[in-house]
């Protein structure tokens, strides 16, 4: 197994693959989580690339090899600012892709872990090309979300620098890449979620009602909702390994 640090564009990546696998076989790009970075994830790519995927890692913006000098406070703030940025690199991924070779006419999967899984769900509304997409502690509401992180925010005294105006400005924007509201998009496409019932950053239940409302509209046979009772904010080895064997049979 190698891996490699690559620049593509603009973007740190991990590039993982096994030496013998052709240059066919199928890819996933995986989103790592808010204040983590890409090498957080390799127990991922490890899996992964053993049931013969070849894995990209990226650096989303503020983090990894990108951080810059950023408190916690400063960094909750352009939350969305970093996912709207990652769901646009996602395509200019694919675009290195088939650009160095990697990617010809074999599927591609998109996967990730809290905000990453946020993420993937907003690049299912944008990228009709992906294939196949694993959510971990991951939402679709992003309008729900915003509204609930500003609120939270405020409640503890900090002032959110937006009037009324940007915050519209703002709702406007996530809610072309809100899920809840085109779940059409989702249609008829493999997705697999995993979330803990005990979550206390990323709230089960507006994820649980959204696949509920998914199968009812559009059947289940491509769904697969993966819930553990006693899990916090962390997916368990049990949700990691029923992932990634999920995408690769998916991606094969």
């Amino acid at each position: 197994m190698i891996s490699q640090s690559e620049l593509w564009g603009n973007i740190p990546v991990l590039h993982i693959f096994d030496e013998e696998i052709s240059n066919n076989a199928p890819i996933v790009l995986f989103l790592h989580g808010f204040e983590s970075a890409k090498e957080h994830n390799l127990h991922y790519a490890y899996q992964l690339v053993n049931q013969g995927c070849r894995v990209i890692l990226p650096d989303a913006l503020l983090h990894g090899d990108r951080a810059e000098k950023l408190d916690q406070v400063e960094i909750s703030l352009r939350f969305w600012e970093i996912v709207l940025t990652s769901i646009e690199e996602v395509g200019k991924l694919k675009e290195e892709l088939i650009e160095r070779g990697y990617l010809i006419d074999q599927k591609i999967g998109l996967a990730g872990t809290s905000m990453g899984g946020i993420t993937t769900l907003g690049c299912l509304t944008a990228y009709p090309w992906i294939d196949a997409a694993a959510i971990m502690m991951g939402t679709p509401g992003y309008v729900e979300l915003a509204k609930a992180q500003i609120a939270s925010v405020e409640q503890k005294g900090f002032n959110i620098p937006l009037n009324s105006e940007e915050r519209k400005n703002m709702f406007d924007t996530l809610a072309s890449f809100d899920a809840s509201k085109q779940m059409h998009k989702l249609a008829d496409k493999p997705l697999f979620f995993w979330h803990g019932e005990k979550d206390p950053v990323v709230p089960f239940e507006p994820t649980a009602h959204f696949i509920e409302a998914l199968k009812h509209e559009y059947g289940e046979n491509d769904i697969v909702f993966m819930k553990e009772k006693s899990a916090g904010h962390a997916v368990s080895r049990k949700g990691m390994l029923s992932a990634t064997k999920w995408l690769s049979n998916n991606l094969a």
